[in-house]
């Protein structure tokens, strides 16, 4: 059982079926009337948020609250980094409390790292750091396949995906490329290149022949089993990357008719906010094919699978 969840990246396989299987038993709980279980009772969770979020920061709090855990959120406005204190000192203070976890999201890569090298007496688990990882996002993503592919004979492997649109700025695209090469997925990653760098197709970034970079739309998701839409980041665009939303949208919008000619049969997931009509035709997230509810339902569990494996070392075993 790994002391930290810093990243994908950093998971074997078997770690990566874990987390998922875990998160499976927890979906019932979130079910329920009374949705909670004493599992962490007596432990203190620490939510450190230094970058605005809905999703992550709610599923995360409410994991831990279903798990009767004590929860704490810190936002950077709330926080003494305001006043000039160093993310070290500040760190050392939350450890100083005695906290069981601390779950840190920031827009610096390697925050979470920095904390899980530094402070020794608490599990860290990296809800966003930069455009490095968002290991949960990626856990979710795959508990929702899982789910929607049960009676598939080869599960969640040996699948082609399609990840579409701003993948340069995306640490949900990085942390669902690790976890799929895992799987042995083929991994086809489509946008202009201003997006989608030609490193990322370097052995260097992901190893050898792990994904296909793709500049035409029709061609990136012919025949693909999942189709997931990325947001266009544009606080994090300083430059220009695209010359217009209205121009990208032109090019690389996923459509019914689009899926229809050319991925009859694939899944469309988004990790949210959705920018409607933008990325993604409307009608397609909230269809039949759409995982995007179901997305942010197993968010919740996923995060409570994690939080208890990370509190406990104890590993469930999913009916």
């Amino acid at each position: 059982m790994p002391k930290h969840l810093l990243g994908i990246q950093q998971l074997s396989k078997d770690e990566l079926y874990m987390f998922v299987n875990n998160a499976q038993s927890f979906v019932e709980v979130s079910e329920r009337d009374i949705k909670k279980v004493p599992a962490l009772r007596g432990k203190t969770i620490i939510n450190m948020f230094l970058e605005p979020s809905t999703r992550t920061r709610t599923s995360f709090e409410l994991a831990g609250k279903r798990l009767s855990a004590d929860v704490v959120n810190i936002s950077a406005s709330g926080s003494s980094l305001v006043k000039g204190e160093s993310l070290l000192d500040m760190g050392r203070t939350i450890q100083a409390m005695a906290p069981d976890i601390l779950v840190v999201r920031n827009k610096a890569t390697g925050t979470p790292h920095f904390f899980a090298e530094h402070l020794k007496n608490v599990s860290v688990v990296n809800a966003g750091d930069g455009m490095n990882e968002h290991p949960t996002q990626a856990l979710l993503d795959l508990l929702s396949l899982q789910q929607r592919f049960a009676n598939r004979k080869h599960g969640i492997e040996h699948l082609r995906i399609a990840i579409v649109g701003d993948i340069r700025h995306s640490r949900v695209a990085r942390s669902n490329i690790w976890a799929h090469k895992l799987l042995g997925n083929e991994i086809i990653l489509v946008g202009p290149p201003t997006l989608v760098p030609r490193e990322m197709a370097e052995p260097s970034c992901f190893g050898e022949g792990t994904v296909k970079l793709v500049s035409n739309l029709a061609e990136g998701v012919e025949g693909a089993d999942v189709v997931m839409c990325l947001r266009m980041q544009m606080e994090r665009m300083q430059d220009h990357f695209v010359p217009s939303l209205e121009e990208y949208s032109n090019e690389f919008f996923v459509s019914e008719e689009l899926l229809a000619k050319y991925a009859p049969t694939a899944v469309v997931m988004h990790p949210g906010p959705v920018n409607r009509g933008v990325e993604v035709e409307s009608s397609l997230i909230d269809g039949e094919r759409s995982l995007v509810e179901q997305q942010v339902t197993n968010g919740v569990a996923v995060r409570m699978a994690v939080l208890f494996a990370l509190a406990t070392g104890i590993t469930l075993k999913a009916e």
